[in-house]
């Protein structure tokens, strides 16, 4: 089944988590011959902890390895996941994922 909040743009099997939105404007994406390069953003009104335990909890089932809070590794690639803080209190999150050969 799709995750509620589908995929991340650019990443067939990277699931976007519930209540965040990605940013069709902001993705882009290389095929490279040493591997792809992707960068995709997403904003929503979650908590960073949550994103951590969301992708903690997700990203290893789909051969993602943990190799740190928000960096993992799988087949050659790393994926980093950085959370931007909220410009205000109150405001949405925004998160850039980055997938680039390692």
């Amino acid at each position: 089944p799709v995750p509620a909040g589908g995929f991340v743009p650019g990443v067939a099997d990277l699931p976007l988590m519930e209540g965040l939105e990605a940013d069709p404007n902001a993705t882009l994406v290389f095929d490279k011959p040493e591997g792809r390069i992707v960068e995709a953003a997403a904003t929503g009104a979650v908590s960073p902890e949550a994103v951590i335990a969301f992708y903690a909890a997700t990203l290893p089932q789909l051969g993602w390895l943990r190799e740190g809070p928000a960096l993992y590794t799988r087949e050659g690639e790393v994926l980093r996941i950085t959370i931007e803080p909220a410009p205000r209190p109150g405001a949405p999150l925004r998160l850039i994922f980055a997938i680039e050969p390692q």
